[in-house]
């Protein structure tokens, strides 16, 4: 098991928690900034260095709500880690998941969105968000791009015929320290509804698990999942060409040539 993270601190306290409630050795963090292309270029170089077989990868980072503010590669922030910094992690490790996904066991890629991609929209000419800037518009953006850039990627290791499937998840409304950019009125009101309304950490990585792990879901791909079922995303999400557009804009964004320009 590998966990990857930008804050070394935290990462070695998840990989002395995983040891404690399984016992096992084999856990290891690597340090990854999905804000810095360079830093995920690295990260997957070391991971390569290792000789693992990747069979399953879980895009789970993201910031909520930050003020307008941009990476050091110069995009808006919740576009450049929520979503590129994904985009670019899961098209370098592609190759090393099709080498380890079988017939009978597919490796899988499981990216984690958002119910408020839903109120999202995608501005193909504006994607950061430099028009103008709203918290919540380009949050609900980065998390519809997850929703698309997934359905295409499952449409591009089809046609390819890859074992390798890949899904998107709704973790629901979860405790979690993403919302430290809220106002403060929604702070308080969270703290005080947080044991009634909100899901405890483990109960919000259920369903990457069960997409994860599930025999329910083996060679299963292009689904959206909620509280461990399938479930119908935004509309907007199975345009097709819109789909297609942003992950030809997005292999220009990150420097990655867009084979997938010559497939359907």
């Amino acid at each position: 098991i590998f966990t990857a993270g930008n804050s070394e601190s935290e990462g070695q306290k998840a990989v002395r928690k995983i040891k404690e409630e399984t016992l096992t050795g084999k856990v290891e963090f690597l340090y990854c900034d999905l804000a810095s292309m360079k830093s995920i270029r690295q990260f997957v170089q070391r991971f390569r260095a290792k000789n693992c077989p990747l069979h399953v990868l879980v895009n789970n980072a993201g910031v909520m709500l930050v003020p307008e503010r941009k990476t050091e590669d110069g995009f808006e922030e919740h576009f450049g880690l929520n979503y590129l910094g994904h985009f670019l992690l899961t098209n370098l490790l592609l190759d090393m998941l099709k080498q380890s996904g079988t017939h009978s066991h597919n490796a899988r890629i499981i990216t984690v969105s958002s119910a408020t991609h839903y109120v999202g929209k995608l501005h193909l000419n504006d994607l950061q968000s430099r028009c103008s800037y709203s918290p919540h518009g380009a949050y609900a953006q980065s998390k519809l791009a997850l929703v698309l850039f997934t359905y295409r990627l499952q449409h591009l290791l089809t046609a390819n015929g890859s074992h390798v499937t890949a899904n998107v998840v709704d973790p629901g409304v979860v405790n979690t320290e993403l919302y430290k950019h809220v106002f403060w009125f929604v702070k308080v009101v969270k703290w005080m509804t947080a044991w009634l309304c909100f899901k405890t950490p483990e109960e919000g990585a259920s369903t990457s698990i069960y997409a994860a792990v599930s025999p329910e879901m083996e060679g299963a791909g292009g689904c959206y999942l909620y509280n461990e079922e399938r479930t119908k995303s935004a509309a907007i999400a199975y345009d097709e060409e819109l789909q297609r557009r942003l992950w030809t804009e997005s292999c220009k964004m990150v420097g990655i040539s867009d084979e997938a320009s010559r497939l359907p």
